[in-house]
C-alpha cells in the first residue's frame, strides 16, 4: 500500500499529459484515517466514470457495533450511509471542472425503499463506501490539479461528515437501528398472526404524482376500521395501532378514484422496509407478496397453466406451454403458477392491469358461451382453492363485478381514502340474493416442480465449443466472460448476450439498480449454463447461495466491487429469468 503523498506525487508528475497515463494511479493509498483504492480508471473524459472505494476500520469510524449486528440493521445502517454520503457529495458535484464528465462524483441515491446496495458494504473488520468520479481533463490532456481537489479536498470532508460516529448528529445512527427493530418486529409478528399485512394508523399513502415516490402534502392520513385494528407494541416506537389484513381472500372495492390502487400500491411497497418521514415506514407486507398483472406479448417457457387453460382448439399442451407472445390471459394464467414457483404466499391483484377474461365470467357469459368451448377457468374459480389447499392469499381490487363478493373472507370499501370493513354487511345482501352459477372447474392440482428453462442450443457445434474456450479463457483473465455483452435500460428492460427480458411490467421492480443486478444475474447463469443444467428453481437457488456467501460481487463478474448494484428479491429474480428470451 503506498501513502496519500505518493499519490500526489505520481498525479502531479503526469498533469497535462496524455488521459491514459491516469492509469498510473490506479491502486491503493493510505490517507491515515481511511484507505482509498482506485480500482479502474476510466478511458477518456467521455467514458462511464472512474471507480473509487473507500475502507475504515471499525476502530477509526468509531459507530457502536449495536447498529449493526443483526441483518436488517445491518441493511438500514449501510442504506443510512449511503444516504448520507450522497447529501455530502452532492455539494461537490461538478466543482472540479474539465471536459467531459470531469468533475463528476456520484454515489447510489436511494428511494423511500431500504435496500441492500454494493454502494457500501459493512464488513467484520470495517466500512466499505463505493462512488464514482471523473478525472478531470481538458480535452484529453489530464489537469490532476483538479483531481487532486477531489480525492484531498473533497472526498476527506465527506468521509469526515458520514464515516466518523463522533461527527454525526446524536442519537441520528440510532434512530435508523431502532426503527429497523421495529420493521423487523411487525414482519414477525405478520407470521405469527397470519397476517398479510399491516398498515399504521396515521400512514400517509398517496404519492405525489404516479411518478414520484415521495408522499403528497394534505393527503388524508390512514385510519384502519374498528374491526380490523390491532395494537402491536413495538420495541422502541411503542404501541402502533392499524389495519390488520388477514390471510384469505380480501376484496378492495369503491368508487373511482377513491384510493383503492393506492392502499394495493402501498401493499405492493410493504414487501421492502421504508426510511423514516416517507409516511409509509410502518406499511409492511409479507415480503413473498407478488403483483400480478396481464402482460400482453411476453414471452413464456414451458409453463403448466393447465390450472387455468386447457383444451386449446389447436389441441397445443398447456401441461408444459410455450410462447414468445402471449396474450393478456395466458399471461396471467403464466404469472400465477410462475408465482408459485418462486415461493410467494401472497398475490395482488388489480383488475385495471387484468385480463377480465382471465378474472371473471358472468351468468349470461356462461349461458351464452358452454363451458366445453371455453377453455379459460377464471381466477375467481381458483382463488378459493389457492388459499385453502396451497396456502396462497390474495388482495383483489375490483368494482366491476360483484362475483367478487362472493369468494372474499374480507371487504374492505375505500371512501375518500378511507377504509370502511363492509364484509359483513356485503356477505347479509348475498345471503338474500342468489349467488350466481359457477361452472364446475377441472379439480385442482399444483403443478410439478422442477420445471426446466431449455435454453436454445447453438447450431454450428464447433462454433459452440469455440465460444467456451473464449469464455473460460475470459474467465481466467478477467474473472469473467467478456463476450457476453450486457445492456441495461433503467427498470424497463435488459439485453444479456444480445437476448432481452422485458421487466416494465415487474412492479415491484423499484430500483433501476435492481436491474443492474438482475443483468448480472442473467450473465453469470448464461456463463455458468446454469439454465442448461438446472431447473428454474435450483437456478434461483445457486444464485442466492453464492450471493449469501459473496454479495452481488460474486455474480458482477468484476475483479473489485463497484457501485451500481441492488439486491433484488427472489420473485423478481424469477421474474427476470421467466421472461429472459433465451
Amino acid at each position: 500500500m503506498k501513502s496519500s503523498n505518493e499519490l500526489k506525487r505520481l498525479l502531479e508528475s503526469i498533469d497535462r499529459k496524455s488521459y491514459p497515463a491516469y492509469k498510473s494511479a490506479q491502486g491503493i493509498y493510505d490517507f491515515g484515517d481511511y484507505q482509498l483504492c482506485i480500482d479502474h480508471v476510466q478511458g477518456d473524459p467521455f467514458a462511464s466514470p472512474s471507480k473509487l472505494s473507500i475502507f475504515i476500520t471499525h476502530q477509526k469510524a468509531g459507530y457502536p457495533k449495536t447498529l449493526f449486528d443483526a441483518p436488517h440493521k445491518k441493511r438500514a445502517f449501510e442504506d443510512d450511509l449511503v444516504r448520507r454520503f450522497y447529501k455530502e457529495t452532492a455539494r461537490y458535484n461538478f466543482k472540479a471542472k474539465g471536459s467531459g464528465k470531469s468533475g463528476l462524483i456520484s454515489i447510489s441515491c436511494p428511494g423511500p425503499e431500504i435496500l441492500e446496495r454494493t454502494a457500501c458494504e459493512c464488513c467484520s473488520d470495517g466500512i466499505w463506501i463505493r462512488l464514482e468520479a471523473g478525472f478531470p481533463a481538458n480535452g484529453r490532456t489530464i489537469n490532476s490539479g483538479e483531481l487532486i481537489r477531489i480525492l484531498f479536498d473533497f472526498l476527506p470532508q465527506c468521509v469526515k461528515q458520514v464515516l466518523f460516529y463522533k461527527n454525526r448528529p446524536v442519537h441520528e445512527p440510532e434512530a435508523v437501528a431502532e426503527l429497523a427493530e421495529d420493521q423487523y418486529f411487525i414482519r414477525q409478528e405478520l407470521k405469527r398472526l397470519e397476517l398479510v399485512s399491516f398498515v399504521a394508523d396515521g400512514a400517509i399513502l398517496p404519492r405525489e404524482s404516479g411518478i414520484s415516490s415521495r408522499p403528497m402534502k394534505n393527503s388524508t392520513p390512514f385510519s384502519s376500521p374498528e374491526s380490523m385494528r390491532i395494537t402491536l407494541t413495538l420495541p422502541h416506537h411503542g404501541n402502533c395501532s392499524g389495519m390488520a389484513v388477514r390471510r384469505g381472500i380480501t376484496l378492495i372495492v369503491g368508487g373511482g378514484y377513491h384510493g383503492k390502487s393506492t392502499l394495493l400500491k402501498a401493499l405492493e411497497a410493504g414487501v421492502y422496509d421504508h426510511i423514516a418521514g416517507d409516511g409509509r415506514e410502518f406499511v409492511i407486507t409479507d415480503d413473498t407478496a407478488l403483483k400480478l398483472r396481464a402482460e400482453d406479448g411476453r414471452s413464456i417457457r414451458n409453463v403448466d397453466i393447465s390450472m387455468f387453460i386447457n383444451d386449446l382448439p389447436n389441441k397445443k399442451d398447456t401441461r408444459c406451454f410455450s410462447t414468445e407472445d402471449a396474450s393478456g390471459s395466458t399471461s396471467q394464467a403464466a404469472a400465477v403458477i410462475e408465482g408459485i414457483e418462486s415461493g410467494s404466499r401472497v398475490f395482488l391483484i388489480d383488475e385495471d392491469t387484468s385480463a377480465t377474461n382471465f378474472m371473471v365470467r358472468d351468468d349470461l357469459m356462461q349461458k351464452v358461451i358452454n363451458r366445453s368451448q371455453e377453455p379459460i377457468t377464471p381466477f375467481t374459480n381458483r382463488a378459493e382453492d389457492l388459499f385453502h389447499k396451497a396456502g396462497i392469499s390474495t388482495v383483489l381490487v375490483a368494482g366491476s363485478s360483484g362475483a367478487y363478493f362472493y369468494i372474499a373472507d374480507t371487504i374492505i370499501q375505500m371512501d375518500s381514502y378511507v377504509p370502511l370493513d363492509i364484509t359483513k354487511k356485503v356477505k347479509e345482501i348475498c345471503a338474500g340474493d342468489n349467488r350466481p352459477s359457477i361452472e364446475p372447474a377441472p379439480g385442482f392440482t399444483l403443478p410439478k416442480a422442477g420445471r426446466k428453462f431449455q435454453i436454445k442450443a447453438e447450431k454450428d457445434h464447433r462454433k459452440q465449443d469455440m465460444n467456451v474456450k473464449e469464455g473460460r479463457r475470459g474467465r481466467e483473465q478477467g474473472g469473467r466472460d467478456d463476450r457476453i455483452k450486457v445492456k441495461v435500460y433503467g427498470k424497463d428492460s435488459i439485453e444479456v448476450g444480445r437476448r432481452p427480458s422485458e421487466l416494465r411490467f415487474v412492479e415491484q421492480l423499484i430500483d433501476s439498480e435492481q436491474t443492474q443486478a438482475l443483468a448480472q444475474i442473467l450473465r453469470f447463469c448464461m456463463e455458468k449454463r446454469l439454465l442448461e443444467r438446472y431447473t428454474v428453481a435450483e437456478t434461483v437457488a445457486y444464485i442466492q447461495k453464492e450471493t449469501a456467501k459473496g454479495g452481488l460481487t460474486a455474480v458482477s463478474g468484476c475483479s473489485y466491487a463497484a457501485m451500481g448494484l441492488c439486491m433484488p428479491r427472489p420473485q423478481e429474480i424469477f421474474a427476470c429469468i421467466n421472461r429472459f428470451r433465451g
